[in-house]
């Protein structure tokens, strides 16, 4: 069962975290949506306090995860929002229960993956089974963050998290990300869908989040400008704005 926090009243939105990371990571979005939404936050599998089940875990799994707690908390239908790992995770909450989807925003994923950038993905959680998660937490932090941020010291509480994550989780999450190809089932999706992108990601082009918008059917796409990949980290404020715009 995943661990979870419901806070706010309104309109229903669950948020889907980054890989590595938990449900904190959303505290400063959650206090800016909380006042008109009724935000439900989850650790996804083997992250936070919700346990990792299963050796070998695809994208389907970790979203008929949140849809099972969903239906237990009668929060269905919702809007989702989800971000990189997470937004990979809503397009399959969305695909796979589309009853449980009333709107759906996704924050620097994409929707398919080069065969280079496949074996980039999974490396990067076979290198933590093989090293630990000190190994990878510097890269990490490279490429989801502005050099700012990170010289300003905000990004010390991501890499304390990302220390602590299980390596064997952390690998899960990877090698099911590297599996990723919803493209093809794109226009399938019929929830009210915004991809959002961040101008300044190192991990996800915003041409990737435009080719999604361009293949759901109504889509809209906006990106924030100066924004990072971890765009809900580094600008709080401007993501809810763009989420409540969208589902508000």
């Amino acid at each position: 069962m995943l661990h979870y926090r419901l806070e706010g009243a309104g309109r229903r939105l669950l948020l889907l975290h980054p890989v590595g990371l938990d449900l904190t990571c959303f505290d400063a979005l959650t206090r800016l949506l909380a006042p008109r939404h009724q935000v439900l936050r989850v650790d996804l599998r083997g992250h936070g306090r919700s346990p990792m089940t299963g050796e070998v875990v695809a994208l389907r799994d970790y979203a008929a995860d949140a849809d099972e707690l969903m239906t237990r908390l009668d929060f269905a239908p919702a809007a989702v929002a989800g971000f990189s790992f997470g937004g990979m995770v809503a397009q399959w909450l969305a695909l796979a229960h589309p009853a449980s989807v009333s709107a759906l925003v996704l924050g620097a994923c994409p929707s398919t993956l080069t065969s280079d950038m496949r074996a980039a993905l999974a490396e990067r959680g076979a290198l933590a089974e093989r090293l630990g998660m000190a190994a990878v937490a510097d890269a990490t932090l490279a490429r989801w963050f502005t050099d700012d941020f990170r010289a300003r010291g905000e990004a010390e509480a991501v890499r304390q998290r990302l220390l602590t994550m299980n390596a064997a989780a952390w690998a899960a999450a990877w090698r099911a990300m590297a599996e990723l190809d919803t493209s093809p089932r794109l226009a399938s999706i019929r929830a009210p869908t915004l991809c959002l992108a961040a101008e300044c990601d190192r991990s996800v082009a915003p041409a990737a989040l435009h080719a999604m918008a361009a293949a759901i059917p109504g889509a809209q796409y906006d990106v924030v400008a100066g924004a990072p990949h971890m765009l809900f980290l580094e600008q709080p404020g401007a993501v809810a704005a763009a989420i409540t715009r969208f589902i508000g």
